[in-house]
Protein backbone atom coordinates (compact mmCIF):
# COMPACT_ATOMS: atom_id res chain seq x y z
CA UNK A 1 0.00 0.00 0.00
CA UNK A 2 1.44 3.29 -1.01
CA UNK A 3 2.89 5.47 2.00
CA UNK A 4 1.75 8.92 1.59
CA UNK A 5 4.26 10.58 4.39
CA UNK A 6 5.75 12.53 1.81
CA UNK A 7 3.12 13.87 -0.17
CA UNK A 8 1.15 14.85 3.18
CA UNK A 9 4.49 16.63 4.21
CA UNK A 10 4.94 18.40 1.05
CA UNK A 11 1.17 19.99 1.32
CA UNK A 12 1.82 20.64 5.14
CA UNK A 13 4.58 22.55 3.98
CA UNK A 14 2.67 24.78 1.41
CA UNK A 15 1.57 27.36 3.40
CA UNK A 16 -1.29 28.03 0.58
CA UNK A 17 -2.78 24.70 1.07
CA UNK A 18 -5.13 24.74 4.09
CA UNK A 19 -5.99 20.93 5.59
CA UNK A 20 -8.32 19.42 8.29
CA UNK A 21 -6.86 16.26 9.63
CA UNK A 22 -9.50 13.57 10.55
CA UNK A 23 -8.74 11.48 13.30
CA UNK A 24 -10.42 8.05 14.15
CA UNK A 25 -11.80 8.11 17.97
CA UNK A 26 -9.17 5.40 18.54
CA UNK A 27 -6.27 7.76 18.56
CA UNK A 28 -6.60 8.00 22.08
CA UNK A 29 -5.16 3.97 22.34
CA UNK A 30 -1.92 5.21 20.47
CA UNK A 31 -1.27 9.05 21.42
CA UNK A 32 -2.46 11.37 24.43
CA UNK A 33 -4.75 14.01 24.30
CA UNK A 34 -4.70 17.22 23.85
CA UNK A 35 -1.29 16.72 22.82
CA UNK A 36 -1.46 15.44 19.37
CA UNK A 37 -4.42 18.30 18.57
CA UNK A 38 -1.68 20.48 19.63
CA UNK A 39 1.35 18.93 17.46
CA UNK A 40 -0.80 18.42 14.43
CA UNK A 41 -1.53 21.83 14.96
CA UNK A 42 2.31 22.70 15.40
CA UNK A 43 3.05 20.65 11.92
CA UNK A 44 0.70 22.73 10.20
CA UNK A 45 -2.83 21.35 10.00
CA UNK A 46 -5.22 24.16 10.15
CA UNK A 47 -8.48 21.94 11.37
CA UNK A 48 -8.41 18.21 13.68
CA UNK A 49 -11.78 16.85 13.47
CA UNK A 50 -12.73 13.37 15.26
CA UNK A 51 -15.24 11.14 13.16
CA UNK A 52 -17.36 10.98 16.26
CA UNK A 53 -20.38 13.27 14.82
CA UNK A 54 -20.32 11.10 12.04
CA UNK A 55 -21.22 8.04 13.95
CA UNK A 56 -23.84 10.19 15.34
CA UNK A 57 -24.70 10.97 11.44
CA UNK A 58 -24.82 7.11 10.64
CA UNK A 59 -26.83 6.32 14.16
CA UNK A 60 -29.49 7.77 13.44
CA UNK A 61 -29.70 6.46 9.92
CA UNK A 62 -29.27 2.96 11.85
CA UNK A 63 -32.08 3.70 14.05
CA UNK A 64 -34.18 4.19 11.34
CA UNK A 65 -33.25 1.19 9.43
CA UNK A 66 -33.48 -1.07 11.97
CA UNK A 67 -36.83 -0.88 12.18
CA UNK A 68 -37.60 -3.11 9.67
CA UNK A 69 -39.85 -6.08 10.94
CA UNK A 70 -38.32 -9.80 10.01
CA UNK A 71 -34.78 -8.28 8.45
CA UNK A 72 -31.33 -9.61 8.95
CA UNK A 73 -28.91 -6.90 8.64
CA UNK A 74 -25.24 -6.48 8.79
CA UNK A 75 -23.44 -3.25 10.43
CA UNK A 76 -21.22 -1.68 7.83
CA UNK A 77 -19.00 0.67 9.77
CA UNK A 78 -16.16 -1.86 9.81
CA UNK A 79 -14.92 -1.78 5.96
CA UNK A 80 -12.45 -4.85 7.06
CA UNK A 81 -16.39 -6.52 7.71
CA UNK A 82 -17.90 -5.10 4.45
CA UNK A 83 -15.03 -6.61 2.51
CA UNK A 84 -15.24 -10.18 3.89
CA UNK A 85 -19.10 -10.28 3.33
CA UNK A 86 -18.74 -9.06 0.11
CA UNK A 87 -15.53 -11.73 -0.87
CA UNK A 88 -16.43 -14.65 1.08
CA UNK A 89 -19.87 -14.94 1.74
CA UNK A 90 -21.57 -12.99 -1.06
CA UNK A 91 -24.92 -14.07 -0.65
CA UNK A 92 -25.25 -11.76 2.39
CA UNK A 93 -23.99 -8.34 0.72
CA UNK A 94 -27.80 -7.50 0.22
CA UNK A 95 -28.06 -7.73 4.45
CA UNK A 96 -25.16 -4.97 4.27
CA UNK A 97 -27.05 -1.55 6.30
CA UNK A 98 -26.74 0.74 3.09
CA UNK A 99 -25.33 3.63 4.67
CA UNK A 100 -21.06 5.08 4.39
CA UNK A 101 -19.02 4.66 7.42
CA UNK A 102 -18.54 7.32 10.00
CA UNK A 103 -15.29 8.23 7.84
CA UNK A 104 -16.82 8.82 4.91
CA UNK A 105 -19.68 10.30 6.91
CA UNK A 106 -17.21 12.86 8.36
CA UNK A 107 -15.44 13.08 5.26
CA UNK A 108 -18.45 14.12 3.31
CA UNK A 109 -19.23 16.51 5.79
CA UNK A 110 -16.41 18.44 6.33
CA UNK A 111 -15.75 18.51 2.25
CA UNK A 112 -19.47 21.05 2.92
CA UNK A 113 -18.37 22.51 6.07
CA UNK A 114 -14.75 23.34 4.64
CA UNK A 115 -14.78 23.62 0.82
CA UNK A 116 -11.41 24.59 0.05
CA UNK A 117 -9.05 22.71 2.26
CA UNK A 118 -7.66 19.22 1.42
CA UNK A 119 -8.44 16.26 3.72
CA UNK A 120 -6.12 13.45 5.43
CA UNK A 121 -7.77 10.74 7.01
CA UNK A 122 -5.88 9.25 9.71
CA UNK A 123 -6.02 5.81 10.12
CA UNK A 124 -5.90 2.68 12.66
CA UNK A 125 -6.01 0.21 9.98
CA UNK A 126 -5.78 -0.84 6.47
CA UNK A 127 -9.33 -1.50 5.23
CA UNK A 128 -10.13 2.36 6.51
CA UNK A 129 -6.93 3.09 4.58
CA UNK A 130 -8.32 1.18 1.61
CA UNK A 131 -11.87 2.81 1.90
CA UNK A 132 -10.79 6.34 1.77
CA UNK A 133 -8.75 5.71 -1.06
CA UNK A 134 -11.85 4.09 -3.27
CA UNK A 135 -12.82 5.81 -6.57
CA UNK A 136 -15.97 7.03 -5.13
CA UNK A 137 -14.68 8.75 -1.96
CA UNK A 138 -11.63 10.17 -3.19
CA UNK A 139 -13.22 13.42 -3.84
CA UNK A 140 -13.44 13.36 -0.51
CA UNK A 141 -10.34 12.47 1.17
CA UNK A 142 -6.96 13.75 -0.35
CA UNK A 143 -4.49 11.32 1.48
CA UNK A 144 -4.21 9.13 4.27
CA UNK A 145 -2.10 8.27 7.18
CA UNK A 146 -2.07 5.34 9.87
CA UNK A 147 -0.75 6.05 13.29
CA UNK A 148 2.27 4.21 12.73
CA UNK A 149 3.17 6.76 9.51
CA UNK A 150 1.53 9.72 11.72
CA UNK A 151 4.35 8.99 14.34
CA UNK A 152 7.04 9.48 11.36
CA UNK A 153 5.53 12.59 10.33
CA UNK A 154 5.76 13.84 13.22
CA UNK A 155 9.31 12.94 13.64
CA UNK A 156 10.36 14.06 10.27
CA UNK A 157 8.93 17.65 12.02
CA UNK A 158 11.34 16.70 15.15
CA UNK A 159 8.49 16.39 17.60
CA UNK A 160 7.90 13.94 19.94
CA UNK A 161 4.23 13.45 20.08
CA UNK A 162 4.92 11.22 22.93
CA UNK A 163 6.18 14.12 25.05
CA UNK A 164 3.44 15.64 28.11
CA UNK A 165 2.86 19.09 27.65
CA UNK A 166 2.25 21.47 30.54
CA UNK A 167 -0.70 23.39 29.27
CA UNK A 168 -1.73 26.25 31.56
CA UNK A 169 -5.69 25.61 32.46
CA UNK A 170 -6.34 28.63 30.15
CA UNK A 171 -4.55 27.27 26.64
CA UNK A 172 -5.44 23.47 27.52
CA UNK A 173 -9.45 24.82 27.59
CA UNK A 174 -8.47 26.12 23.94
CA UNK A 175 -7.39 22.74 22.71
CA UNK A 176 -10.27 20.66 21.14
CA UNK A 177 -11.49 19.46 18.15
CA UNK A 178 -12.70 21.77 15.26
CA UNK A 179 -16.63 21.88 15.29
CA UNK A 180 -18.88 18.98 15.08
CA UNK A 181 -17.07 17.55 18.73
CA UNK A 182 -17.91 15.82 22.54
CA UNK A 183 -20.38 13.29 20.77
CA UNK A 184 -21.55 10.28 23.16
CA UNK A 185 -20.11 8.31 20.15
CA UNK A 186 -16.72 8.46 21.45
CA UNK A 187 -17.28 4.56 22.35
CA UNK A 188 -17.25 3.50 18.78
CA UNK A 189 -13.85 2.39 18.22
CA UNK A 190 -14.64 -0.49 20.86
CA UNK A 191 -16.11 -4.01 20.34
CA UNK A 192 -20.19 -3.04 20.78
CA UNK A 193 -19.72 0.41 20.36
CA UNK A 194 -22.30 0.76 17.95
CA UNK A 195 -25.17 -1.07 19.75
CA UNK A 196 -24.29 1.01 22.29
CA UNK A 197 -24.99 4.40 20.93
CA UNK A 198 -27.94 3.91 18.75
CA UNK A 199 -30.44 3.65 20.71
CA UNK A 200 -31.73 0.14 19.69
CA UNK A 201 -34.14 -0.30 22.49
CA UNK A 202 -37.57 -0.34 21.76
CA UNK A 203 -36.23 -1.65 18.54
CA UNK A 204 -34.44 -4.88 18.97
CA UNK A 205 -34.52 -6.89 21.85
CA UNK A 206 -31.04 -7.77 23.55
CA UNK A 207 -31.22 -11.08 21.96
CA UNK A 208 -31.64 -10.18 18.17
CA UNK A 209 -28.37 -7.70 18.41
CA UNK A 210 -24.91 -10.39 17.93
CA UNK A 211 -22.21 -7.89 19.04
CA UNK A 212 -19.04 -9.66 17.26
CA UNK A 213 -14.98 -9.03 17.35
CA UNK A 214 -12.62 -10.64 15.79
CA UNK A 215 -13.46 -12.38 11.77
CA UNK A 216 -13.25 -15.70 13.11
CA UNK A 217 -16.41 -14.92 15.36
CA UNK A 218 -17.49 -13.52 12.28
CA UNK A 219 -17.12 -16.56 9.94
CA UNK A 220 -18.33 -18.94 12.33
CA UNK A 221 -22.05 -16.78 12.83
CA UNK A 222 -22.62 -16.53 9.39
CA UNK A 223 -21.53 -20.02 8.38
CA UNK A 224 -24.41 -21.61 11.43
CA UNK A 225 -26.68 -17.66 11.62
CA UNK A 226 -29.24 -18.61 14.11
CA UNK A 227 -33.27 -17.17 13.07
CA UNK A 228 -33.26 -15.08 16.60
CA UNK A 229 -30.45 -12.57 15.60
CA UNK A 230 -31.85 -9.38 13.45
CA UNK A 231 -28.63 -7.50 13.59
CA UNK A 232 -25.12 -8.31 13.79
CA UNK A 233 -23.10 -5.45 14.94
CA UNK A 234 -19.74 -6.47 13.83
CA UNK A 235 -15.86 -6.12 13.50
CA UNK A 236 -12.83 -7.67 12.06
CA UNK A 237 -10.44 -6.51 14.50
CA UNK A 238 -10.64 -8.27 18.05
CA UNK A 239 -11.75 -5.78 20.82
CA UNK A 240 -12.84 -3.28 17.68
CA UNK A 241 -11.01 -0.45 16.16
CA UNK A 242 -8.59 -0.12 19.14
CA UNK A 243 -7.21 -3.19 18.09
CA UNK A 244 -5.86 -2.22 14.97
CA UNK A 245 -3.13 -3.60 13.25
CA UNK A 246 -1.60 0.18 12.76
CA UNK A 247 -1.77 0.35 16.59
CA UNK A 248 1.83 0.38 18.81
CA UNK A 249 2.22 -2.84 20.42
CA UNK A 250 3.17 -1.83 23.75
CA UNK A 251 -0.17 -1.40 25.20
CA UNK A 252 -2.47 -4.47 25.88
CA UNK A 253 -6.04 -4.70 25.03
CA UNK A 254 -7.00 -3.90 27.90
CA UNK A 255 -5.13 -0.76 28.57
CA UNK A 256 -6.25 0.61 24.99
CA UNK A 257 -9.82 0.11 26.25
CA UNK A 258 -9.05 2.15 29.59
CA UNK A 259 -7.81 4.45 27.65
CA UNK A 260 -11.03 5.16 25.52
CA UNK A 261 -12.52 4.89 28.66
CA UNK A 262 -10.56 7.82 30.51
CA UNK A 263 -11.08 9.87 27.24
CA UNK A 264 -14.73 9.56 27.16
CA UNK A 265 -15.36 10.64 31.36
CA UNK A 266 -12.99 13.67 30.44
CA UNK A 267 -14.58 14.91 27.40
CA UNK A 268 -18.15 14.89 29.55
CA UNK A 269 -16.02 17.67 31.59
CA UNK A 270 -14.92 19.69 28.76
CA UNK A 271 -16.48 22.97 28.28
CA UNK A 272 -17.00 23.39 24.50
CA UNK A 273 -18.75 26.41 22.65
CA UNK A 274 -22.03 25.81 21.10
CA UNK A 275 -20.33 26.80 17.80
CA UNK A 276 -17.78 24.27 18.35
CA UNK A 277 -20.14 21.24 19.67
CA UNK A 278 -22.20 18.75 16.75
CA UNK A 279 -24.69 20.35 14.94
CA UNK A 280 -27.17 18.38 13.02
CA UNK A 281 -28.43 21.92 11.09
CA UNK A 282 -24.51 21.19 9.52
CA UNK A 283 -25.51 17.75 8.32
CA UNK A 284 -28.71 18.57 5.96
CA UNK A 285 -28.30 17.47 2.60
CA UNK A 286 -25.69 15.27 3.33
CA UNK A 287 -25.62 11.77 1.35
CA UNK A 288 -25.26 8.93 3.65
CA UNK A 289 -26.64 6.26 1.54
CA UNK A 290 -24.03 3.59 -0.04
CA UNK A 291 -24.82 0.53 -3.15
CA UNK A 292 -23.20 -3.28 -2.27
Amino acid sequence: MENQIQKIKILLENKKTKLVAMLAPSFVAEFNYPEVLFYLKKIGFDKVVELTFGAKLVNKKYHEILKCPNCFLISSVCPGVVSFVKNKYPKYTKNLIPIVSPMIATARLCRKIYPRHKIIFISPCNFKKLEALEPQNKKFVTGVLDYQELRQLFLDFKINVDKKVKFSQEKKSKIHFDKFYNDYTKIYPLAGGLSKTAHLNGILNKNETKILDGILKIQKFLDKQDSKTKFLDGNFCVGGCIGGPCLSKNLSLAEKKKRVLRYIELAKHEIISKEDKGNLKRSKNIDLKVKY
